[in-house]
This record gives C-alpha cells, structure tokens and sequence, in this order.
C-alpha cells in the first residue's frame, strides 16, 4: 500500500477525490486522523466549516498527510489501525464520549462476535477498535459475516436458525477448530491484514486443489472472491456519495450514454465460469431486466472444455453455446465477468454468429458487449485501450453493473458446487 504523502496547508486542492484517510498535524505531531469517502472534499471541510471540535485544533494544522485506500471500507479498517497506534491527541480525547465503537469476540468454545461502546476490561473478551463510523463498521460486519460466518448469540438452537439459511451462521454443530480458524482471519482483515489473510487462503485453496480435495478448494476459492469483492466495493453502501452527483437520468438511460447506443439497456444478460483447475467448469447466464433480476431467465452449463482451466476459452464456449437459442431473445448488453481477454472471446462468438444462424437474429439486432474485471472494478469497451472504471460512473449504473456480475458469479457456483458434491458423493 502506498505510504502517506504531505501537502502543506495552502495546497489541499491537490488532494485527490479518492476514498483514504488523512492525518492533519502540527509541526510537532499528528492531532487527528481521519477517513473519507473523498479526501478533497473531507479534509477542506475542516477548514471552510469547521465543527466546534475542529475549532480546538485547526489553528494548530499546518500540513496535511494523506493515503488512497481502494475503497471506503480499506479507509474504514486502515483509519482504525492508526488511531491505535498513534494515539492522536485530538482522536484519544474523544475516545470515552461513547462514540467510537469497538468488535468485541468472546473466549468462549463457540466465541461471539458483537459489537460495543465502551469496551470493558474482562479478560473473557477481545475488542478490537476504535472505529469511527458506526454506519460503515456495521456493514463491513455484514459483509465479513458473508465470508467468515460467526455467531451473535449462544448458546445455538438445536435446529438451523435464519442466519443459517442466508449462509451467515455456522450453524447448531460446526467444526470447532475451523470455526476459530475463520474468526481469527476475521479478527485479521479487521486489523487491516487483509492481504495477508488472502495470500494465506490462496495458498490453502491451492495445496487443497493439488490434494483433489475440491470441495474445501472451492469453499476457499469462495472466501477469498469474497474478500477482493468487499474490498473493492467503492462506497460504502447507503450513505451518499461524496465523488459523485446524483444524476438526472436513470440507470438505463445512463448506461446507453457510456455503452454508445442507440436504444434504452432494459436487458442485461450476465455470464461466469466456475471452475477449479478445470474440473466440473460450470458457466451461467443470468438475466436483469430493468434494473431487476428475472430467474425465469436463468440458465446453467455444463462446460465441454476439458483438463486445465481457461476461463477465456470457456466464456467463448458459453457464448457461443447460448447463441445457439434463438428462441431466447438476445438482451441489449452482453455482460462477462473478466477483462479483455473475456471481452474478446465474446465478441468472436457473436462474430461467428454472422456465419450461422444470423437471419434468426437479423431483426433483433446485435447487443452491446463489455466485460468487468474483479479486482478494480475496470469496465472493458470494444474498441476501447484503456478500461473506464467503475469508481468514475454514477453510483445508480456501479451498482447495476456489479450486482449483475455477482449474480452471475453466485449463479455459476451454486451449480458447480451442486456438481462437485455428486462428484465425491
């Protein structure tokens, strides 16, 4: 990660509009830190409106530190780290005023995971903080639990309760040993390891693949998917964006402006492959009309490619396969889950479409194509260098974009998984 760069006080214009968290110092020492949505807007806000907390150091500030963070949730985490070690004195000042929050996890067999106020010095639990925003910690809670399931509550019902079924509770009877092991990576990504914590599970997934111990390959594949999802994800969601207007078109209005057509995007048609070292590959197709998934829609493949994995090569079959249906009606944008090289697989099987069944589809006319790479959310154009990205689009068209690709992405692994289990069945 970058280190922290300074700007003396009359040149915070050049701050960045970029999520990040800041240190505003004194030529002695650091008197706060802080984290933002959009540095710019943040750190100027201190001096142009100040608060009556503000008033009581911002006379003192005569340089400002700053560091980008991948997303709000990357600040939220990293913001937390630093108040820790640094102690700021304007930070610690208001540590007990009951504002800040802390994760606390108890030391029992089963340990729980809840959130806290004011910490107490018992030696049954751990608590971790401080973190600022309440509203963000919640939901980085929320989407960590997706990853790393942990309870609320014990002792657990003899039956499975409705955090079981959404996938966010172990559960009546868990792997004890496993269940510490997901919760001490927990307790790591919210110390600001998160990259540590992803190499470890990385290598795991792949001594298990090596091992032909593909459904533990594959609930690891899942963990760290997850974890480069939450961290990329821009905003934190449900609390308004500071780098982006809300605009005046909808969504789909939106979207034909950066697609380039000439028509309204009401059907989005999204694809993945799901695989490990080639094995059971499934791919899926799913479909979004207005903004909505429509499950009548949805269709599920058994890849024909055999022996190493090639996503690219397997998106060209998926493609090519579900272009074979003419009866289904071609959507106006063609989604895939990858970058260039997906994008251009794709285009090459609609290309070849021409050659086939094309009069089926002359009067439908052909759809856009774009593919959206994981890890920074780079949206790839045909015809395009350089991918836009998807922090530089209005949060209405991000989040149709994103949430088209991770049902597709759910999708094509809800089946592999389905097929692996019969495989070691």
């Amino acid at each position: 990660m970058r280190q922290f760069r300074f700007l003396p006080k009359d040149k915070l214009s050049a701050l960045p509009k970029e999520p990040g968290v800041y240190k505003l110092s004194s030529k002695k020492e650091v008197l706060y830190i802080g984290k933002a949505s959009n540095l710019r807007r943040r750190v100027l806000s201190h001096f142009t409106r100040p608060t009556s907390r503000d008033l009581l150091f911002i006379e003192k500030v005569s340089r400002v530190g700053y560091q980008n963070t991948p997303s709000d949730i990357e600040a939220l985490l990293l913001e937390s780290a630093l108040i820790k070690r640094e102690l700021p004195r304007y930070n610690v000042m208001w540590r007990d005023d009951k504002k800040y929050f802390y994760v606390g996890l108890t030391k029992e067999k089963l340990p729980r995971v809840f959130l806290t106020h004011q910490p107490h010095s018992e030696k049954d639990t751990e608590y971790l903080g401080p973190f600022v925003d309440g509203r963000a910690l919640k939901l980085t809670l929320r989407l960590l639990r997706s990853v790393f399931p942990y309870y609320t509550r014990t002792p657990h019902p003899a039956l499975p309760c409705a955090s079981c079924h959404l996938g966010l509770c172990p559960g009546p009877a868990p792997n004890a040993a496993a269940y510490k092991k997901n919760l001490k990576r927990l307790k790591s990504v919210l110390q600001g390891k998160r990259g540590t914590v992803l190499s470890r599970i990385k290598r795991e997934m792949k001594e298990a693949s090596k091992k032909k111990l593909f459904e533990r390959a594959g609930t690891l594949r899942d963990q760290a998917l997850a974890l480069e999802r939450i961290a990329s994800h821009g905003r934190i969601i449900g609390v308004p964006s500071e780098s982006f207007p809300e605009s005046a078109f909808s969504p789909s209005e939106e979207l034909q402006q950066l697609l380039g057509v000439g028509k309204k995007v009401s059907l989005i048609e999204a694809y993945d492959i799901s695989n490990i070292q080639g094995v059971e590959a499934t791919g899926s197709l799913v479909l979004f009309r207005d903004g909505k998934p429509e499950k009548s829609g949805y269709r599920k493949f058994r890849m024909r490619l055999t022996g190493k994995p090639n996503d690219v090569a397997m998106i060209e079959e998926l493609i090519s396969r579900r272009l074979r249906h003419p009866e289904w009606r071609l959507p106006d944008l063609m989604l895939m889950d990858g970058g260039k090289g997906q994008l251009g697989a794709a285009l090459r099987a609609l290309e070849r479409l021409r050659d086939g069944s094309w009069e089926q589809y002359s009067k439908q006319g052909l759809p856009a194509v774009v593919a959206l790479a994981k890890q920074h959310n780079e949206l790839f154009l045909p015809g395009k260098k350089k991918p836009v990205l998807l922090k530089d689009v209005s949060p209405g068209v991000r989040n149709l974009l994103m949430r088209a690709r991770d049902e597709a992405h759910r999708f094509a692994i809800s089946y592999h998984r389905k097929l692996m289990g019969k495989r070691e069945g």
